[in-house]
This record gives C-alpha cells, sequence and structure tokens, in this order.
C-alpha cells in the first residue's frame, strides 16, 4: 500500500474534525435539529436554511460512522494513487470539482422534481410567495394533497427539505480518475473477494448507481444515498480528466 499523501492526509483531517462537530455542536448527532448540520449540509435553495458556503462544506459533513469510515477509506485508497499522479494543487483542483459537479447534478434534480409539483400547485391557483412561506415555516397545507396526490406531496414536501452531505461525489470522480490512470489495477469488493480490474469494476459501480438513481433500488449503501450526486460526481471527473488528456501537450494549460 502507499503512503498517505500530503492533499489526502488534510483532506481526512477536515472530514474527521467536521464530523466530531457534527457530533458534540448543538442538538442531536445526525439530525436537521443539529445546528452544526444546519450550517454546513447543503440544503435545498429555496429552503432559508440555505447557505451559499454550504456548496462546499456539504463535502466535509458525514451522516454517521460508517459514512465517514467507507468515505475516507476510499479517499485513501483511491486519492492517494491519483494524488501521486497528479500533484496537491491539481489532484485538490480535481477532487473540489467534482464535489462541486456531484453538488450541482444533485440540486438540478431537485430541482425539476421541486418546481414540478409546485408548477401543479400554482396553476390550481395556489400563491408560491405562499407555498415557500408555509415550507419554510415547517409546515404543509394539507389541501396539496388533493390537488397533486399524496405520494408527489410527500416528494414535494421531502425535496424542499432536503440535505446533502458527504465526500462520496467528489470520491466517485476520484474513482473514474483512478479507473483513467490504473486501468488494469485489480480491485475487490469485500462481499466480492475476485479480483476485477479498474477499468470493469469502476463502471460497474457507476452502472449499479445508474441503476439505483432511476429504480431507487439499493444495492449496497442506505436507501437515502443520492445516487445522483454520485453520477455527477463520476461525470464531472471524466469530463475533467478527458479534457486534461485532450491538452496534456498544451504548453499553455495553467497547472
Amino acid at each position: 500500500m502507499n503512503n498517505i499523501t500530503e492533499t489526502v492526509k488534510h483532506l481526512i483531517i477536515i472530514n474527521v474534525i467536521m464530523f466530531v462537530g457534527t457530533l458534540t455542536i448543538g442538538g442531536s448527532a445526525f439530525g436537521s435539529n443539529t445546528l452544526f448540520y444546519d450550517w454546513f449540509a447543503l440544503h435545498f435553495p429555496e429552503n432559508v436554511t440555505f447557505q451559499f458556503w454550504q456548496i462546499i462544506t456539504h463535502m466535509f459533513m458525514h451522516g454517521g460512522f460508517m459514512h465517514i469510515l467507507f468515505n475516507m477509506f476510499a479517499l485513501w485508497m483511491f486519492g492517494t494513487a491519483v494524488e501521486q499522479r497528479f500533484g496537491a494543487k491539481k489532484f485538490l483542483f480535481f477532487y473540489i470539482s467534482s464535489g462541486l459537479g456531484a453538488a450541482i447534478c444533485m440540486l438540478g434534480y431537485y430541482y425539476i422534481t421541486f418546481y414540478s409539483g409546485l408548477s401543479v400547485l400554482t396553476e390550481n391557483g395556489l400563491n408560491k410567495a405562499q407555498i415557500l412561506d408555509t415550507l419554510n415555516s415547517g409546515m404543509y397545507n394539507t389541501g396539496w394533497q388533493q390537488i397533486m396526490g399524496a405520494a408527489d406531496m410527500q416528494q414535494f414536501i421531502r425535496v424542499f427539505n432536503s440535505t446533502m452531505v458527504g465526500a462520496s461525489g467528489a470520491i466517485m470522480g476520484v474513482l473514474v480518475a483512478f479507473g483513467m490512470l490504473y486501468p488494469n489495477s485489480k480491485l475487490m469488493l469485500i462481499f466480492l473477494p475476485v479480483p476485477i480490474k479498474a477499468k470493469y469494476f469502476i463502471p460497474g459501480i457507476l452502472a449499479l448507481d445508474l441503476i439505483s438513481a432511476i429504480t431507487g433500488q439499493s444495492f449496497f449503501s442506505p436507501s437515502n444515498t443520492a445516487y445522483v450526486a454520485h453520477l455527477g460526481g463520476a461525470l464531472t471527473g471524466f469530463i475533467i480528466m478527458w479534457y486534461w488528456k485532450k491538452t496534456q501537450f498544451n504548453k499553455n494549460r495553467w497547472y
């Protein structure tokens, strides 16, 4: 195993510090009433709890011991090898960009879902500002169910109150980079102890995430996993890798 690189080490330290903050500052751990969670998790932008810095800070937050454990293990395992090839500055840019790409894709999905429901309500004569004020007060109008249907109303409210935490989106980008840099490296899942080359293993993981995003069926992770964010981070990582490979002989590139 490779020794941990400096940027990966510092990223892990920041994640652990933020995790300790979640456990110790304000309210019950891992709940929406945790003050630290309210400050730094990524909230839906129409929610009054949203703050602009959450687009960055959410990727250093985690929802439980197993969540941070698996993410930090993956960051160490794949991030160290990628940073050794990229260098510190380039790796950090890649990591943060993948995390941002994940967040943007997830928020895009949420916006489509939320505004589809909102348009149904406004088309039936309800006022948008009043709807948002009601949601931001922590309530909802039972009459919405008659207009939208029970399932759609629950989804509408769930999206508005959604929070996103975790380094998974950024790590999925790193995973893609690892697969493109070391395609013949052999990897194994704990529950499938058969070595599989990275060029097959990583697309397989992404395929499972895509199936989960479409069907809602979870394979290896909790049902509340943000699969769209995983795919967004992976797509962002792939685009950056493709661009860098395309311009690798360009002496004017910034990194």
